[in-house]
């Protein structure tokens, strides 16, 4: 695996193949996400979320299951995309009749991107070979492409994984004074922190040409953590939101979002200003987040998201070379595949992917100017 540790990867990957739940399947993230639109069907231990969108007369439905059902132990690949069948067909009775398709992102986790690509390219052959008409869709909903770090090592060899100018950015930002707070729900200055953070994000949004979501939806999610904190009597259960804020005397420069659960830590949200890029922020602020995920308990450290290879052409390498730089083990993933229950099926994508084309490629274009 280019620029990460092989023998971590296969560590990392064999140990995601026996956990029971990801994040996108604690009942923490689905109800949240059913705070901001979605409904949480619960069949066979694996949580379906299912939206509704209704205009005039005419509605439908979607139903997104979000990293489930992970592989039995020694499961082939052919095995697997029948049991989906046969998964889907029950779920089908418990979802609204007008559900066009059954979205999956499968949770197979690959350690290079020829392994992961051999699989889409066999999804034609699968799905003639099981009878289950599934299909690779093109709008990823999940991020298909990370980097993990391995939190049982020590600090130390943390530190030593990274690369050596992402060893001095760390060392140069706290040198320079520049403060990480971490912030939950219930710090003295909340309200204060959220607002610093959502300007913070707007400014990498303008920027950068990404999406953003309200303020309330941010907010929200730091105080359902501040909840799980406390009335968790499960530590397996417990979740933990924190937002971390980079500042130097006193102006707030960099800032992310993470969510600590017992298996994993994920860097869900990031985002910096304009101003004193000089001095390192971002990094700083992550090496404080993985420093606390590893105090936390998390075996590992997500950074959830980042182009599949280190490609000169790619939009988003800067993003590759910060997040590879750290030191952890590249996995990918195959993405959204789809099992269609509906007719009107064949519309919606057309609709999905003009909209995804739009944002991506002509919007992304109008703001670099």
């Amino acid at each position: 695996m280019k620029g990460s540790d092989s023998h971590s990867g296969v560590f990392l990957i064999k140990y995601f193949s026996l956990m029971t739940k990801r994040f996108q399947q604690s009942d923490f993230w689905c109800d949240f996400k059913c705070a901001h639109g979605w409904n949480k069907i619960s069949e066979g231990g694996v949580n379906v979320l299912v939206r509704t969108f209704k205009k005039a007369f005419f509605g439908f439905s979607l139903a997104y299951i979000p990293l489930a059902p992970e592989r039995d132990v020694g499961e082939g690949d052919e095995a697997y995309i029948s049991r989906l069948g046969e998964f889907s067909a029950r779920l089908k009775k418990a979802l609204p009749k007008n559900t066009l398709c059954i979205r999956y992102d499968i949770p197979f986790d690959f350690s290079s991107v020829e392994e992961r690509d051999s699989f889409v390219a066999r999804t034609a052959e699968l799905s003639k070979k099981t009878g289950v008409q599934i299909k690779k869709n093109k709008v990823d909903i999940q991020p298909p492409d990370s980097t993990w770090l391995e939190l049982s090592k020590t600090e130390e060899e943390l530190l030593a994984s990274m690369k050596n100018k992402w060893r001095y950015n760390v060392r140069y930002a706290a040198k320079h004074d520049v403060i990480v707070r971490a912030v939950t729900a219930e710090s003295a200055d909340f309200e204060k922190d959220l607002d610093s953070f959502y300007e913070l994000y707007k400014t990498t949004a303008s920027r950068d040409g990404i999406g953003l979501h309200p303020k309330s939806y941010y907010k929200d999610l730091l105080e359902r953590g501040s909840v799980s904190e406390k009335s968790a009597s499960d530590s397996s259960e417990r979740t933990r939101i924190t937002l971390y804020i980079a500042s130097h005397e006193g102006e707030d420069l960099a800032a992310i979002i993470t969510l600590f659960q017992h298996g994993e830590a994920i860097y869900l949200y990031g985002c910096s200003g304009n101003n004193k890029r000089n001095l390192m922020p971002a990094y700083l602020v992550q090496w404080t987040a993985i420093r606390d995920a590893k105090a936390y308990g998390s075996k590992i450290y997500d950074f959830y998201g980042m182009p599949p290879t280190d490609d000169e052409n790619h939009p988003m390498r800067g993003l590759y070379l910060f997040k590879a730089g750290c030191g952890g083990a590249h996995v990918h993933r195959p993405g959204s595949y789809d099992i269609q229950l509906s007719p009107l099926y064949s519309l919606y994508t057309l609709a999905e992917n003009a909209r995804a084309f739009w944002h991506k490629k002509v919007m992304k274009k109008v703001r670099g100017r």
